[in-house]
């Protein structure tokens, strides 16, 4: 299906999100001095003295190349500026890398890694981060807190919008020495602001061109990863380089990590010619989206001989969400009561079985199959007293946890869901006339921009649906780099997009539903939601103090977004889909909250040596 959406869809049982206090909780209590890692809610859940992460193998062999292959093209190496949507992709992690390194294994902690500490204040209005003293960029130059409040300035003032909006909240910066930097958070009332600045990524100021930062350059940047770029065809291919003097190969964040000698990165203008790379042995490994050809287009020699693995594994942690966006700062898509409308009319239950071998799942929560997700359950008493502050902003049914995506008959022609839509668009104000909708002798006509052969699939099957209650939906498909541009300055009607799941949501959110992201060009704010009540329970959820006060205000928070019927849902898939030479080997051990199980690198992959000569 979509490349960029069903890669990153999670599931997680409820017991595995209860926080649970480990044995070296003293070590890690909040103000009790400098610690090795931070947890959102309760403590870290590795000791001081850990070895390794629990989902890799620490002793998995250098060596030898993985060439991996993405659809699109690019046309920079900053991720962090406004343009960064054409962004070459497998950067972050292997050349740019943060002060704090997460867990994948927990819902939101980090351990140490240029910054080897972190310490904080029980209430978190302030952090001070001290920096490991063999830190160094890749041309060998140390890493200072100098560098670090270069970054962060750079960032607050240029960076992409979750960048300036976090960062903004920061009262004033410190730094006593080389080696420590402090923030003052007074004020912020956000617990999530340590973990930010925490995943803030490290750029050198001695090599960071700031003139011309908010460009698309490709320039090849001086990182402080275990990888150098060593090669760029502008737009066609990458080849990165695993740097031999590293200096953090060795921290118990990196062992079994990075494995590869050499990563080799080829870019493919559609999904037809990505599949074909593979299918020739041209590409190691492939992550699979399209349900049909992952029925069907696996059956080739090189599998059937054992050169090739077709695999699949369970996909942990939240569901997230991916849907068709409605522009809402366009007129035609200001009315609660036509998005809502619009969502009867697309069929699941057809699209799924035709088109999919009913492979997928309706999503009905934006952190669906989690104690997060709002769906099927009526608000608890401190969800109610939170909602209680903005009268109308959920609807009794979705409060109550009765309502959920229409369900069609299947048969591509229900009669029982068009007649609601039509009911609903009449309330709007619109009409059949002659077998179009109109309103005001206008009829009602919009565009969906896709950027693939598989979304635009799916849009025209959509479109077709629409055509039937007297709607034209107009489905054009862009090249991507137009599609990301279009994207950042919102010029479309609809789109579809993907909300990621995090198991501990927070300021990643404001960059997708606040006020202030709606105005702002290149957030994530799709939809234009612009609500003081969505703004609020935001805030509530970056400063709640406990797990069940976190619980109920993302629960009201998925319930407001529910009723503001800014997206169609579409679906996700349980589990998935992949396939890869038999000579890369991965870890047995799945990590629990990963998004997409093994990141755009196979970072805690190897590759199998070659046998030895006898």
């Amino acid at each position: 299906m979509l490349p960029t959406l069903i890669r990153t869809l999670l599931v997680v049982a409820a017991a595995l999100l209860s926080p649970q206090a480990p044995a070296h909780a003293a070590d890690a209590a909040p103000g009790s001095g400098p610690r090795h890692g931070i947890a959102m809610h309760g403590d870290p859940a590795l000791p001081p003295d850990f070895t390794h992460l629990p989902y890799v193998n620490p002793d998995a062999p250098k060596g030898g190349r993985l060439t991996l292959g993405f659809q699109g093209t690019f046309d920079g190496l900053n991720p962090f500026n406004l343009k960064a949507g054409s962004t070459a992709q497998g950067l972050v992690g292997p050349v740019y890398q943060t002060l704090m390194m997460r867990s994948l294994d927990e819902p939101f902690t980090l351990y140490g890694l240029v910054a080897q500490t972190i310490e904080t204040d029980d209430a978190r209005t302030w952090v001070i981060f001290r920096l490991n003293e063999r830190a160094a960029f890749s041309d060998g130059k140390p890493i200072t807190s100098a560098d670090i409040q270069f970054t962060f300035e750079l960032l607050r003032k240029r960076g992409r919008p979750q960048h300036r909006a976090a960062y903004g909240q920061v009262k004033s910066v410190e730094t006593p020495d080389a080696r420590t930097i402090r923030f003052d958070l007074a004020g912020a009332n956000d617990r999530e602001l340590p973990m930010n600045l925490a995943l803030m990524p490290v750029l050198p100021a001695h090599a960071t061109n700031v003139a011309k930062f908010d460009e698309a350059t490709l320039e090849i940047p001086v990182g402080s990863g275990p990888y150098i770029i060593r090669e760029v065809r502008p737009g066609e291919a990458l080849r990165l380089e695993r740097n031999p003097a590293y200096w953090a190969k060795d921290l118990p964040v990196h062992r079994g990590l990075y494995n590869f000698n050499e990563i080799r990165i080829d870019y493919f203008r559609d999904a037809a010619s990505l599949y074909e790379a593979f299918r020739a042995g041209v590409v190691d490994y492939r992550e699979e989206t399209n349900p049909t050809r992952w029925l069907t287009g696996y059956d080739f020699p090189a599998i059937r001989n054992g050169r090739m693995i077709r695999d699949s594994q369970p996909l942990g942690g939240a569901k997230g969400m991916q849907g068709f966006a409605f522009n809402t700062r366009r007129a035609i898509f200001n009315d609660v009561r036509v998005r809502e409308a619009l969502t009867h009319v697309f069929d699941f239950e057809w699209i799924n079985a035709n088109l999919y071998g009913g492979l997928y799942r309706r999503t009905r929560s934006f952190f669906d199959e989690t104690e997060l997700a709002s769906s099927g359950a009526p608000a608890s008493a401190r969800e109610r007293a939170l909602l209680s502050r903005w009268p109308g902003l959920v609807r009794e049914d979705i409060l109550e946890g009765k309502w959920t995506p229409p369900v069609s008959d299947g048969s591509g022609r229900d009669r029982a869901n068009a007649r609601k839509a039509l009911e609903l668009l009449r309330e709007a104000g619109w009409t059949i006339q002659n077998g179009v909708l109109k309103r005001r002798g206008e009829p009602f006509v919009f565009e969906i921009m896709v950027h693939d052969r598989n979304q635009e699939r799916l849009a025209l099957n959509y479109s077709e649906s629409l055509r039937r209650i007297g709607i034209e939906a107009r489905v054009r498909q862009v090249d991507q780099v137009q599609y990301q541009r279009r994207r950042q300055k919102f010029d479309f009607d609809m789109m579809m997009g993907t909300w990621l799941a995090s198991n501990s949501p927070g300021n990643e959110q404001r960059n997708r539903w606040s006020s202030a992201a709606a105005k702002m060009e290149s957030s994530f704010n799709l939809a234009g939601a612009s609500s003081a009540g969505l703004d609020a329970l935001m805030a509530e959820i970056v400063g709640a103090r406990s797990r069940e006060d976190f619980v109920a205000a993302v629960r009201a928070f998925d319930r407001a977004l529910q009723s503001g019927f800014y997206i169609i849902p579409l679906f996700h898939a349980g589990e998935q889909w992949f396939a890869h030479m038999a000579y890369l080997k991965r870890p047995e051990r799945l990590p629990r909250f990963a998004a997409p199980l093994f990141g755009a690198t196979l970072d805690a992959w190897w590759r199998e040596p070659a046998p030895q000569p006898q």
